[in-house]
């Protein structure tokens, strides 16, 4: 299964894993879509195999994972509070840029 979401987290860009009905998935969402970033998601309560991938995210994180579960450029960044600290901290569009989520 860690296969299965490495090759999923590599597709594109941003790819977050999340829940339909999780508020930070959406605050993460909204905020990369303020930026003008193209991002996909995995919803996992939608997918029959989502607690698997929820055990296997948990796995590559060494530790229980919330949702969402951010990647970019196919490496996992963690959830919404990691991705804030980065963009807070003007970390986050220079790793955006140099995955080629970014153009400007």
């Amino acid at each position: 299964m860690a296969e299965r979401v490495r090759r999923l987290a590599s597709q594109r860009a941003v790819v977050i894993f999340g829940t339909s009905n999780c508020c930070m998935c959406h605050v993460v969402k909204t905020l990369f879509t303020e930026m003008g970033v193209s991002w996909t998601v995995h919803e996992l309560d939608k997918d029959p195999r989502g607690k698997d991938v929820e055990r296997a995210l948990a796995s590559m994180a060494g530790r229980s994972l919330p949702v969402p579960a951010v990647f970019i450029g196919g490496a996992l960044v963690g959830p919404t509070d990691k991705v804030m600290a980065l963009h807070l901290g003007g970390q986050l569009v220079p790793l955006l840029r140099q995955a080629g989520a970014l153009w400007l």
